[in-house]
């Protein structure tokens, strides 16, 4: 039995055994959505016309500091005088959800790639120097 209210989104695996159970659409192909909130550097909360919650999106091939940690709060607070209360679109990844069953996927903004503009102005890595410099760059 899978809980959909603590994990909304299927992973790829799971949608072959849930799909027909999930109480509300599976996300599977790119959309436009309102930015209701910025968690932190990597993950922002959107409102979807096709559903009736709120849920979490996490940007795809990078990674922001945690709010506690340095350059957290500059990271978050770029982000969200960037884009709180715009619509945004979504473009999915292949992976679809990653291990905190968030949706993994590309954010564009007026055409720019936010997760792109975020590492070209320092506030985040990319996914794979992630460990390598434990988000030192700030």
């Amino acid at each position: 039995m899978h809980d959909f209210k603590l994990f909304p989104e299927l992973t790829n695996r799971q949608m072959e055994i849930y799909y027909f159970e999930s109480p509300h659409k599976q996300i599977t192909e790119d959309f436009i959505a309102k930015v209701v909130k910025v968690t932190d550097g990597d993950t922002i909360r959107v409102k979807w016309e096709e559903r009736d919650f709120k849920f979490p999106i996490r940007f795809a091939r990078i990674a922001a500091p945690e709010l506690d940690e340095e350059g957290g709060v500059e990271s978050q607070s770029w982000l969200e005088k960037e884009i709180l209360g715009e619509e945004v679109e979504i473009k999915m990844t292949k992976q679809r959800v990653e291990k905190w069953g968030r949706l993994l996927a590309e954010v564009f903004f007026s055409g720019r790639n936010m997760g792109q503009e975020s590492m070209e102005r320092g506030y985040s890595l990319p996914w794979e120097r992630r460990e390598s410099h434990a988000i030192k760059l700030w």
